[in-house]
């Protein structure tokens, strides 16, 4: 993928494409993209990587012009399904968002009933026939949970605390950890549950009852900086078992906010977050490795991040299922976004800095169960285990 030169330059035209578009409904030629993400609001920890990882896609696919905009959602399902009812009223050809789970799921429906192809940000889980049109670029929960319980299984963990979001991310977690350790045969088992919402500042009651219980491990299913304030308060209360967090928190905010106390925990990751780590023979080595230098040649070292990792990782999917829409129908037309659909289901594999997709007719999730790498925060950086 051959990044735009100006990456600043783009955002800022992004944001201007936007503000006239939102301003006139403009009906434009070309590939028209429309993106919702939580800039603001508690998932932006989310978003904005993401919108930076955006700045790297090239300006044509296929001969033809992208035309991108990307609205804030502000972490809200209401304004979610605004942004969603936008985009398709100015019949978009491809839909993407969100990055928050909730906010994804509510524009999932509107999307879906004018027949437009939506890439979630998020491992969004919606109900059986409800994601013919959903494509998800994240890895699913049963996937990262797949080499959480592997990495469970080595250390000898038994018993596992849950301490996640009340919302459907955190509750997708429970149930897809659950069922994937019962399908592995392992005897690892929750025995106490506790939640909290995206917007609580603090986790007291929850971190001593879960304290009290004294698991083998914790599990922490929260996101982006957001992940830090239960950790920190299960350390601060004494726990000195193992700490597992999902790959919603594999960002360096986690360690920027919770310092010492996030120190040995372990995460479960895509391999783009430590391409320079991978073995040679990694099929996302070379990907990863590029995405790695464009992003933080744009954005500065260190400032690699899962979540961007994912928006790269659209334009590679892109660049492969244009071509294949455009054999058979113009874009700004119905035809074209079902060709889009199919072309999708049937691209073959893919590799991308988050692993290897092989998206089918009935499986619009994608990655494998050897996706998943567990990091160790060691001296505050990521280092694979």
């Amino acid at each position: 993928m051959t990044p735009t030169k100006n990456a600043p330059t783009l955002l800022k035209t992004l944001v201007a494409a936007a503000a006239l578009w939102a301003a006139s409904g403009a009906a434009w030629a070309d590939i028209n993209i429309g993106i919702s993400l939580p800039l603001t609001g508690p998932a932006n920890g989310l978003g904005i990587p993401m919108q930076k990882g955006i700045s790297l896609w090239p300006a044509s696919i296929g001969g033809e012009k992208l035309n991108v905009v990307v609205l804030d959602d502000g972490s809200d399902p209401t304004k979610g399904v605004q942004n969603a009812k936008r985009f398709v009223t100015d019949k978009m050809d491809i839909v993407m968002g969100s990055a928050a789970t909730p906010v994804a799921i509510a524009m999932s429906d509107t999307v879906a009933e004018a027949g437009t192809p939506q890439f979630m940000f998020s491992p969004a889980v919606l109900q059986a026939g409800k994601d013919s049109w959903a494509f998800r670029l994240p890895q699913s929960n049963a996937v990262m949970s797949h080499a959480m319980l592997n990495h469970m299984k080595k250390l000898g963990v038994k018993t596992v605390g849950f301490l996640g979001y009340t919302d459907a991310y955190g509750e997708s977690w429970l149930k897809d950890f659950q069922a994937e350790a019962a399908a592995m045969g392992l005897p690892i088992k929750v025995i106490a549950t506790e939640r909290f919402a995206r917007t609580d500042t603090a986790v007291t009651a929850q971190a001593l009852k879960l304290t009290a219980a004294n698991p083998d491990a914790m599990l922490i299913v929260a996101s982006g900086s957001g992940a830090a304030m239960p950790h920190k308060a299960i350390i601060e209360r004494g726990y000195k078992g193992k700490v597992y967090q999902t790959h919603a928190a594999a960002t360096r905010d986690l360690m920027r906010i919770g310092g010492k106390d996030v120190e040995g925990a372990y995460v479960v990751s895509g391999p783009c977050v430590i391409a320079e780590q991978l073995p040679d023979d990694h099929p996302s080595k070379k990907v990863a490795t590029d995405f790695v230098q464009k992003f933080e040649k744009a954005n500065g070292a260190g400032s690699r991040n899962q979540f961007a990792g994912h928006a790269y990782d659209a334009a590679l999917v892109l660049e492969k299922i244009i071509p294949m829409a455009l054999k058979k129908a113009k874009p700004g037309t119905p035809e074209f976004r079902a060709a889009l659909k199919d072309a999708t289901e049937t691209m073959g594999r893919t590799v991308v800095s988050h692993g290897v997709l092989t998206y089918a007719k009935d499986n619009h999730w994608g990655f494998t169960t050897e996706t998943g790498v567990i990091l160790k925060v060691v001296n505050g950086d990521w280092k694979v285990e």
